[in-house]
């Protein structure tokens, strides 16, 4: 049996016509969806809205439908502003899973709070003495069901698709913190975007970096220790996978340090790019 050909899923704001800026009430969300094979082409940037890939999660419901908006209604994507794909519960990643000398290792995971989730265009914030800061771009895996005690068998039924993460890392709070919440769950420190990709082949895809325009050294996800239904396996062997969950998977590629004024640029082939700036944090204490 063929599979279906890849679609693209994301989670949108509505934009005013006339000043681009955002007309939705706090919270809002749609989902659209686009078929086209060139993500360019104008085929790629004309979106149906569709009802939410999540219907089993209240984080990612649907906002109630404005004119223009309704389920099978085509806007341009002029129209919209892309969010992170998802509201997840919960943000996964995997701690050394480069080639060989990762899968020598028992598999590890680590977590990075919901809380850090941006999307794309959204800034990446530095706070004040966080020392040197490395962006990392990942392969991210979008679940689409409740999954628990997946086997290699079915594993990817729990696969909604794949996005982009950037696994922001603060290294000087990583080599003090064993657990790396304080160095991987700050604000801000998980970009993911621009969108979700169904029926990607994902075993050998280009994924890497650039800093201010210029590329970093890439690699593939061929590179990765432990495969995508190898993951999800282990992390499904003692929690409970959630719809929206994001479970980002390594980074091959090589980094560099960023500061605020940088551009990161996150790639994976068959995805696209995720962009997001760099700024200083504000002061604690300061206005919101």
């Amino acid at each position: 049996m063929t599979p279906p050909p890849p679609r693209r899923i994301a989670r949108v704001r509505p934009l005013s016509p006339a000043t681009g800026a955002p007309v939705s009430l706090p919270g809002e969300q749609f989902f659209v969806a686009n078929d086209a094979d060139d993500f360019a082409s104008n085929a790629g940037t004309q979106w149906t809205v569709i009802d939410t890939p999540f219907p089993d999660s209240p984080a990612n419901a649907s906002s109630t439908a404005r004119t223009g908006w309704e389920p099978g209604a085509r806007v341009p994507q002029d129209a919209f502003t892309f969010l992170a794909p998802s509201a997840p519960a919960n943000v996964l990643g995997m701690a050394h899973n480069t080639g060989q000398a990762g899968r020598d290792l028992p598999a590890q995971a680590f977590h990075k709070a919901a809380t850090s989730v941006i999307g794309p265009g959204d800034a990446i914030e530095l706070a004040d003495g966080v020392g040197t800061v490395e962006p990392e771009a990942e392969l991210t895996v979008v679940v689409g069901r409740k999954a628990k005690g997946l086997t290699l068998g079915n594993a990817r039924t729990a696969v909604l698709g794949f996005t982009i993460a950037n696994d922001v890392t603060a290294r000087d709070a990583q080599k003090t913190d064993d657990l790396w919440l304080s160095a991987k769950s700050q604000d801000t420190f998980t970009p993911a975007g621009p969108w979700i990709v169904t029926g990607l082949e994902d075993a050998d895809l280009p994924v890497g970096i650039v800093h201010n325009g210029i590329g970093l050294l890439p690699a593939s996800t061929a590179d990765l220790g432990w495969k995508v239904d190898e993951i999800l396996v282990y992390l499904s062997s003692f929690m409970t996978l959630y719809p929206g969950d994001l479970v980002l998977t390594g980074f091959p590629a090589a980094t560099a340090p960023i500061r605020p004024g940088d551009t990161v640029t996150c790639r994976v082939g068959g995805i696209g790019e995720l962009t997001n700036p760099v700024r200083a944090a504000a002061a604690p204490g300061s206005p919101a």
